[in-house]
């Protein structure tokens, strides 16, 4: 067993006891406080003390009944049924009698309640663990002094209290009451991982029969009594601004209509937080008492947009991060000069992020040099469910209902736009119809919540299809430049990346195969652009991935030695002599991973017609290995397995960490063969999905095979590492089955053929 502390201060746990029904009421909210953790994001930004606050909220009524809220929003990743698993666990509870409940929005209560970076259980695991512990302590005292024998003589199991001596029993709900009249513990001892009996093994979706019955979970699905649809339009360009509305008389008279106005999201001297991203600040706002209605005013208004000029803005860091500079340009851009911009870039020396050897004179002396440049254009995230908001203001109280990844990142944003306290901003969490990165930035909270103060009345903004897919927040587009130096042997010598986009760089200069390698380079560049990007799954790694991965398997090709082999032998130097200190990756748990696919898939094995791709990547504190195999029908690949190896540290949920991994390999492929986003003069050129092309059920792999290392390391990510590695082991099959490499991203896009 492990000892931790429970809390820190008189406010880090809170207790009362119910007054009716003799329960127990426990909350907690805890600095992560049981050890030191971490303090950088996967996504690297430094993080104070404040984003590991662990907190739940648990009930025991006197029937036994225990309840227990999910601090953390749901947005498909399954968060409502792993973490009270974890509390329930600690709590020896039975699992037939837990409540899972979405915690309402309560910073000061629940901490920081954020979904995105694969930080959700990782960041809560101790605390989840230590709110259940102290719950069983209190219970395990109420029954020693009930029965007046020794506290370490009572046991738990299953929501029972033993004493077995003495043949004795008792329901937790017997106990909730006088339990809640003693002091929290200030330590408690946690289960070994060896004891856990809910933890580790599959519970069903504690929402799945709401999902599927179709009852109301989503804010699309909420009515408001007396509330108004409420639509905005923006300008059809990015690098333009609003001017006036031509017609606003005559679309005012159209049937119900009630307002139309423009709306300003920020005030001319608001400094932006990092996820305050909002391509189009100032809108109009059109509002009516139907959905057919508004979009019909939306068809028929005339607006007069103006040219934007360049600016510079300052951004706030993130968590108490640095703030940072942002620059954007005037003019409408377009794709074609976006690809001439960056070839032009990764042509001239870049920034140099990491340098270790001699790689210069390496790649000077070198027998032969192999280089090639991988490309990957914007993506849009495509939710399913549209991007909408219900919001209600009276007087200077402000209630918004919505999908939301940052709820506590939003609420300063509209307390400073709207001149009000937080305190009085109450924002209720509802479950998302997919997330991504894309509800992170919850400007449509703010615009819901400055219609509703103007109409004076509840209102429900919906965006359409085509306003989500044409406002922004897009994945940047990017491109990687690889060279290896070889010597006359084969030998390889030296290692050089070189990597940027429009307008952030993708690389991460300290992951493999830095740390593998003598001679190492690492680049970047960046290009200021007025298209507004944003978190997108596995950020960054998602494009790193697929060109780094691409890039080994054709120099292992060069050198004669199997892919798997190729990897295993660098991560073998990166273990036993690795060069530098910085390398932020484990070699042994990396090669866990390629060890396991390559046994699972049948590697060694030979597969007629059927051509395989293998790629592996570290991200989120975890590690990712597939082999993906398809086979050639009509010219068009068809991806009939796809063998998935994980090292995220203990799994929580197996079925739902599964479904989770399946779900990204899917996402994955899709994108890798289809995804894409362009632009004619500031204008995306796409804007539904009879133009965006998503996978389809038919192209799905027809088999996923997800194979978890068995660990007692405490839980890292898994909601985003199963998605990079698929970009590199499709382009890998690919290739082994046209013989031509993918250096561009959408490896298809409209075609079919492998060409």
């Amino acid at each position: 067993m492990t000892k931790v502390r429970t809390s820190y201060n008189r406010r880090s746990f809170l207790k009362s006891v119910a007054v009716t029904g003799g329960g127990l009421v426990l909350g907690f909210n805890w600095l992560s406080g049981c050890r030191p953790a971490e303090t950088k994001m996967a996504t690297g930004p430094v993080l104070p003390d404040n984003w590991y606050e662990i907190n739940a909220y648990l009930k025991i009524g006197e029937n036994g009944t225990v309840t227990i809220r999910t601090p953390n929003p749901e947005f498909g990743q399954n968060v409502k049924t792993s973490m009270p698993m974890i509390v329930a666990e600690e709590l020896d509870a039975d699992w037939e009698n837990v409540i899972s409940e979405q915690a309402p929005f309560n910073a000061d209560k629940y901490g920081f309640q954020f979904t995105g970076g694969s930080l959700g259980i990782r960041t809560r695991w101790e605390g989840l663990r230590t709110a259940g512990a102290a719950a069983r302590h209190m219970l395990r005292e109420a029954a020693a002094q009930t029965w007046s024998v020794p506290l370490a003589e009572v046991t738990t199991a299953a929501g029972i209290l033993y004493h077995k001596s003495s043949d004795r029993s008792a329901s937790y709900g017997e106990m909730a009451e006088l339990a809640g009249s003693f002091p929290v513990p200030k330590e408690v001892e946690l289960k070994a991982v060896k004891d856990f009996t809910i933890i580790g093994n599959s519970k069903k979706n504690v929402d799945a029969r709401k999902i599927v019955s179709g009852e109301p979970l989503y804010a699309m699905d909420r009515y408001e009594e007396g509330q108004l649809v409420a639509m905005v339009v923006h300008p059809p360009s990015f690098g333009q601004r609003f001017g006036s509305i031509r017609n606003l008389e005559d679309v005012k008279a159209m049937p119900g209509i009630r307002e139309v106005f423009s709306i300003k999201t920020y005030k001319d001297d608001f400094q932006k937080g990092f996820f305050d991203t909002n391509a189009f600040p100032e809108l109009v706002a059109i509002v009516g008492a139907s959905t057919w209605e508004v979009m019909n005013a939306k068809k028929a208004i005339l607006v007069d947009w103006q040219p934007l000029e360049a600016y510079t803005e300052t951004v706030g860091g993130l968590f108490g991060g640095a703030n940072t500079s942002r620059n954007v340009p005037a003019g409408m851009e377009s794709t074609e000069d976006h690809r001439a911009r960056m070839n032009e870039a990764a042509g001239r020396s870049g920034r140099v992020v990491r340098k270790d050897g001699d790689p210069q004179a390496a790649f000077a002396s070198a027998e032969r040099v192999i280089e090639r440049s991988y490309s990957a254009p914007f993506l849009a995230h495509n939710c399913m469910e549209p991007i909408n908001c219900l919001a209600r203001v009276e007087g200077d109280k402000v209630w918004i209902a919505g999908p939301m990844q940052a709820p506590g990142l939003i609420e300063p944003t509209i307390a400073a736009r709207m001149d009000i306290p937080v305190e009085n901003i109450e924002i209720e969490m509802l479950r998302m119809g997919g997330g991504f990165g894309r509800r992170g930035y919850s400007h449509y909270l703010l615009e819901a919540a400055l219609i509703a103060q103007r109409v004076k009345t509840p209102v429900k903004l919906i965006y359409t299809r085509e306003d989500d897919m044409t406002n922004g927040v897009y994945r940047p587009a990017y491109q990687a430049t690889y060279r290896a130096a070889l010597d006359g042997a084969g030998n390889l010598l030296a290692f050089h990346v070189k990597a940027g986009g429009i307008p952030e760089s993708p690389l991460y200069a300290n992951r493999f195969p830095a740390g593998a390698i003598d001679n190492y380079l690492a680049e970047d560049w960046t290009l200021d652009s007025n298209i507004t990007i944003g978190a997108f799954r596995a950020p960054r790694s998602n494009f790193m991935a697929g060109a780094e991965q691409s890039f080994l398997d054709e120099l292992a090709e060069a050198m004669g030695k199997d892919p798997i082999s190729f990897r295993l032998e660098l991560l073998q130097r990166a273990a036993t002599d690795p060069v530098g200190d910085k390398n932020d990756y484990d070699p042994a748990r990396y090669a866990g991973v390629l060890k396991l696919v390559r046994e699972k898939a049948g590697w060694d094995q030979k597969k007629p017609d059927v051509h395989r791709g293998v790629s592996a990547y570290f991200c989120h504190h975890s590690y990712a290995a597939h082999v993906l195999e398809l086979t050639v029908e009509d010219d068009k690949p068809t991806v009939q397995k796809v063998t998935c190896a994980i090292d995220c540290g203990i799994v929580v949920n197996p079925d739902a960490a599964v479904n989770m991994a399946e779900g990204g390999i899917v996402d994955g492929v899709g994108n890798a063969l289809f995804g894409e986003m362009t632009f004619t003069d500031g204008v995306p050129d796409k804007n539904n999905f009879h133009q965006y092309r998503m996978i389809r059920m038919g192209e799905a792999p027809r088999k996923i095979e997800v194979h978890f290392v068995k660990s007692d390391i405490d839980p890292t990510g898994l909601g985003e590492p199963p998605f990079p590695p698929v970009f590199g082991a499709i382009a890998n099959a690919l290739y082994k089955a046209s013989g031509k490499r993918k250096y561009k991203q959408p490896f298809l896009g409209g075609q079919d053929l492998l060409g």
